[in-house]
């Protein structure tokens, strides 16, 4: 489990595709405190470490993985925003963020204000019932706010500390990013449709 807290932005430096998915080859300096079968989320998806040295690791990406999310698009040189997973004898910030995406969104605007930025995001049908005004989401594994949320669209906004120390500094208008609903809001969901079967006789 993580908390949408970004560690460290790590590059994509190597990207090989094979028959099963993709190899990622990831720079990054947290190589030297992670270890074969260790968990990190990277741009929000959870993975597992492969190899690992003083500035590099390795991870497998699954057909599913590739498909699903914005890992299957992946660019050499790419900026990757990276998270361990939460200790249990830490402090929690952000969020809930278990690394399993939702799905995938577009950014359709970027705008300045002040130091700050907004970023608007378009989104499928699919994840307007886990979302609401206020509540939390993951954007490649950061935790943010849903500061306003349309039909089909959801704007947040991006204090400067996050923007300058996440991938999110290279993103343009335009790019797909990846996405998680609260987990919270998922659960409550399920147990609403569940509910209505069994009330209407149709719970199988």
């Amino acid at each position: 489990m993580f908390t949408g807290l970004i560690e460290a932005v790590g590059r994509a430096a190597d990207v090989h595709r094979t028959a099963t998915g993709l190899r990622l080859r990831i720079a990054t300096a947290l190589g030297a405190e992670l270890r074969a079968g260790d968990s990190l989320a990277v741009n929000g998806v959870c993975l597992t470490v492969v190899t690992s040295g003083p500035d590099q690791i390795e991870c497998d990406v699954g057909p599913e993985t590739a498909r699903v999310t914005t890992l299957g698009a992946l660019e050499r040189g790419a900026p990757l925003n990276l998270e361990r997973p939460m200790r249990a004898d830490g402090r929690f910030g952000g969020h809930f963020v278990l690394g399993h995406v939702d799905g995938t969104g577009r950014l359709t605007r970027i705008r300045e204000d002040g130091e700050a930025h907004w970023l608007t995001v378009s989104f499928g049908a699919e994840l307007a019932p886990y979302l609401i005004p206020k509540g939390s989401i993951a954007i490649d594994g950061i935790s943010l706010t849903v500061a306003a949320l349309a039909d089909s669209a959801l704007d947040v906004m991006i204090v400067p500390f996050t923007w300058e120390h996440t991938s999110l500094q290279a993103r343009r208008a335009g790019d797909l990013v990846n996405l998680e609903c609260d987990v919270v809001g998922k659960y409550v969901v399920r147990a609403a449709e569940l509910t209505a079967r069994a009330d209407t006789g149709r719970y199988t």
